[in-house]
């Protein structure tokens, strides 16, 4: 009877010894794992013209830049590197040389796309716009290594509901055209859409939604642009 007791304690305490060297194990990988993840860098791409560079607001008051931030505030065990590729004035064209001169890494995880204002404020074709934007959707994706979840498009806010653009309803009718193609195009590849558009409609009466310039966005309404935003990043960053 001794002995059996002997044994069952043998079996138990070499049972335990396992078990805390497996739990030892797993502390280290669950550790490595943690390491892993705070020393990751959160790489955003933003693509554009004045809509994305933040044109007449604070270096920190674009959409880009207050997206970041509200990102950051959410890990601050992360570090975020953003870049922006934008030029007041740009059109698709323009953006496209400017990717293709940057040569760009493959390996960002996030990807904002706002572009085709210029080409309308130009009276640029429209068929200009059909035939360069998929080119730049695809120069978007390969930015995050071919994963098409890592984009968002925005559409373009409509700036006859501005002092500049004075109510003219042939910028809206124009915006729309633009606007109804970038979405029915998203949504036919499968690709994130995000319509800020109703937004700056209501620049002309919500006049705090508008730059000093009196044409383009104020911080406010990229903040406002940012609520809708974040959500979506914070979904495709796992954040």
């Amino acid at each position: 009877m001794r002995l059996n007791k002997i044994f069952t304690c043998l079996f138990f305490s070499i049972i335990l010894l396992f078990s805390c060297e497996n739990n030892s194990e797993s502390a280290i990988i669950e550790e490595e794992i943690v390491e892993e993840i705070i020393d990751e860098k959160i790489r955003i791409l933003s693509l554009g013209d004045s809509y994305t560079i933040g044109q007449s607001v604070c270096d920190t008051c674009s959409f880009p830049k207050q997206l970041t931030d509200s990102l950051r505030q959410r890990n601050d065990k992360l570090e975020f590197n953003l870049k922006v590729i934008a030029t007041t004035g740009w059109t698709t064209r323009n953006l496209i040389s400017a990717i293709e001169n940057e040569n760009l890494d493959t390996n960002f995880n996030l990807v904002t796309l706002l572009i085709g204002v210029n080409n309308q404020y130009q009276n640029l074709p429209f068929s200009t716009f059909e035939k360069e934007f998929p080119t730049l959707i695809n120069k978007a994706i390969n930015a995050v290594g071919s994963d098409k979840s890592k984009l968002i498009v925005l559409s373009i806010p409509d700036y006859a509901f501005t002092p500049f653009g004075n109510g003219n309803t042939k910028i809206s009718i124009e915006i729309e055209q633009y606007n109804a193609y970038i979405k029915s195009y998203c949504l036919s590849k499968n690709i994130t859409f995000l319509n800020i558009t109703e937004i700056t409609k209501t620049g002309l009466i919500n006049t705090d939604f508008v730059a000093r310039d009196g044409l383009h966005p104020s911080e406010k309404a990229y903040t406002e642009f940012v609520k809708l935003l974040l959500p979506l990043a914070s979904q495709k960053l796992g954040i």
